[in-house]
């Protein structure tokens, strides 16, 4: 089966979160699997300085506009573990200092920018190949599924192939002016309700939830939640009327990058069976945050994340006087909303013997809180998949999260102290200090923790299940357009 990914991002090119990773690591799996994948991506400022001399693949892709033609170029970005990669080169649109937007907001041409890509990666497949299946990711690139079945629904080639959307988020919709329809050379009938009309906008998400073949998410519990109103951000509805081509599979990890018996970032290697260099990495962590003297009945808790309220930090603020007076310290990077920066650092400073904060994204210091942490906290609001849970399993570093989407389907809490972590269901931090506590209980019973320790790092989070699961998927949509 050929397979052509498109997205706005794809590791190590260019990358903002979770939607980076699944690009890269689902097509090495299906490659392996015997399939034939290539990934489409912008020619960004930033994929520029990783490949400055890309070679020319199509020295010229006409992309037209309502009154003017924009002029693409496909470079060629060579092949990592079989993956084809192509570079969607336009550089009045992609040659920026970010991705999507400035300080001071969104590009005001977004919408032309991934209406152009999306068109772009149509015709240049039409040069190098018509896939079996497109697999589009996020509104960025749902603009496929919907200009195959509009603007090429007479094309012979393209007629027959269908497309697969996969939803990282369902906060991010694209929705731009109703005069975006002309822009994008679409057709006026398709501004309505039940296509891509939402509160008098065009709405690039939902138009690609109406036109795609399938819909996947990226675990099975946000796909149940991304049906309701507290999660479908206003698509709820068209999700329900689609819930019969909706299916929720969960993301794999890549244990390349993330495995303590091998992971070349942390002080010692260590695994379920031989667990004695979680210690020294444990060591290594509070040094590099400036800790000293702190015994080891003292709980070592570690977050990663975006700092935002999403990610829970409310939560955390509210508790963070009586948490202080626990036998823990807590560590914590990241970076995100100017608030919670602000507001995480005045902690640090209030409670300099307990918590310490640094401000940034540091590919390093972030295994080394997966290796050197007790337990790891992650009390999302809302978390479509979530990675930092699984690797935290397979560090031996138990997850204390909120019980939504990939939290719920990857942690188990069990009365006995059995399963392999803790959650929270309520919406409320009081919810999550109880979790925190019962998680402080069960560690001042090393047996009883080194058991919970082990029962996750042995667990298989790789992308061999989930890529399976997009086969059939894959499979499915073919036979159905065929």
């Amino acid at each position: 089966m050929e397979i052509v990914f498109a997205a706005s991002e794809c590791a190590p090119w260019a990358k903002t979160g979770g939607l980076a990773d699944v690009v890269s690591a689902l097509p090495k799996t299906l490659v392996k699997m015997g399939h034939k994948v290539s990934v489409f991506l912008p020619y960004y400022r930033q994929v520029a300085k990783l490949a400055p001399n890309a070679p020319v693949v199509l020295p010229s892709v006409t992309v037209p506009f309502p009154s003017y033609n924009r002029f693409v170029r496909i470079l060629d970005g060579g092949a990592a573990e079989g993956v084809k990669m192509y570079f969607v080169d336009c550089p009045e649109l992609f040659d920026r200092e970010s991705f999507y937007a400035t300080p001071s907001g969104d590009y005001p041409d977004n919408a032309e920018r991934f209406g152009l890509l999306s068109r772009a990666i149509i015709e240049a497949t039409k040069v190098l190949g018509v896939p079996d299946v497109y697999h589009v990711h996020d509104w960025q690139t749902a603009m496929l599924a919907v200009m195959l079945r509009s603007v090429y629904y007479f094309d012979p080639v393209l007629r027959h192939i269908p497309a697969v959307l996969t939803i990282h988020n369902a906060g991010y919709q694209g929705a731009f002016p109703p005069q975006t329809m002309e822009k994008l050379l679409l057709p006026w009938e398709m501004f309505t309700f039940d296509k891509l009309e939402q509160n008098d906008t065009l709405n690039f998400l939902k138009g690609g939830i109406v036109y795609a073949d399938a819909i996947t998410t990226v675990s099975r519990t946000y796909a149940e939640e991304i049906k309701t109103a507290e999660f479908g951000n206003g698509l709820e509805g068209t999700l329900q009327r689609r819930s019969g081509d909706l299916f929720g599979i969960l993301n794999g990890v890549d244990y390349e990058e993330w495995d303590p018996s091998v992971d070349p970032h942390i002080a010692a290697h260590y695994s379920a069976e031989k667990l004695e260099g979680k210690k020294e990495c444990r060591r290594d962590l509070l040094h590099a945050f400036g800790f000293g003297g702190i015994g080891e009945q003292t709980a070592v808790i570690g977050v990663v994340s975006r700092f935002a309220t999403q990610k829970g930090f409310d939560f955390i603020v509210d508790i963070i006087d009586r948490l202080a007076q626990e036998d823990v310290v807590l560590v914590m990077l990241g970076n995100g909303e100017e608030y919670y920066e602000r507001l995480l650092m005045e902690v640090a400073e209030r409670f300099p013997a307990k918590v310490r904060v640094q401000v940034k994204f540091d590919n390093v210091l972030a295994h080394k809180i997966e290796a050197g942490s007790d337990m790891f906290l992650m009390p999302s609001r809302y978390e479509p998949g979530g990675l930092n849970q699984i690797y935290s399993l397979r560090y031996g570093t138990v997850p204390i999260v909120r019980a939504t989407g990939g939290l719920e389907d990857t942690i188990d809490e069990q009365p006995n102290g059995g399963g392999n972590g803790f959650k929270f269901r309520g919406y409320d931090s009081e919810a999550l200090l109880e979790a925190i506590r019962r998680a402080l209980a069960a560690f001042r019973n090393k047996d009883e923790w080194t058991a919970m320790m082990r029962r996750g790092m042995v667990e298989d989070f790789s992308w061999n299940k989930p890529a399976a699961e997009y086969v059939k998927v894959y499979e499915r949509v073919i036979q159905n357009r065929s």
